[in-house]
C-alpha cells in the first residue's frame, strides 16, 4: 500500500477530482494548505505593492493499493498540468497498515468493498 500525496493549484482541483473519480479512485481526503515555493504572487491594493510569499494550494492525501498508484499518480498528473511554475508536486510514501475501523479488516482488503472484488 502507498500513500499520495499530492499539492497542486487550487484551480485545477475539481479536475483532479474528476480524474480520480474516472480512475475509479473513489474516497480520499483534501485540506487548504499554504507554502513557499519559487512563485510568488504581487498584489496591488490601493497603489501599493504587496509580496505574497506564502501561495495558497489543495493537498490531496489517498492511501491506494500499489496496484493503482501508477493510474493514480497519471490521473492526477494530467488534471493538474498547467505547464506553468507552481503546478505541484506529488510525494509517494509507504504505507505498513490499514484498518478499516467497521469491520476490522486489516491490509489491502480495508480499502475496498469485498462486494467489489473480481
Amino acid at each position: 500500500m502507498k500513500k499520495i500525496e499530492a499539492i497542486i493549484r487550487r484551480s485545477r482541483f475539481e479536475d483532479v477530482k474528476e480524474a480520480l473519480l474516472e480512475a475509479d479512485i473513489e474516497w480520499f481526503s483534501y485540506c487548504d494548505v499554504r507554502g513557499v515555493g519559487k512563485m510568488r504572487e504581487e498584489r496591488i491594493y490601493r497603489g501599493v505593492m504587496y509580496d505574497t510569499s506564502s501561495i495558497e494550494r489543495i493537498m490531496v492525501s489517498i492511501v491506494v493499493r500499489d496496484i493503482n498508484v501508477a493510474r493514480t499518480v497519471k490521473a492526477i498528473m494530467v488534471a493538474a498540468y498547467t505547464g506553468e511554475i507552481g503546478d505541484g508536486r506529488i510525494f509517494i510514501l509507504p504505507v505498513e497498515e490499514s484498518i478499516r475501523i467497521r469491520t476490522g479488516e486489516y491490509g489491502d482488503i480495508s480499502l475496498y468493498n469485498k462486494e467489489e472484488e473480481k
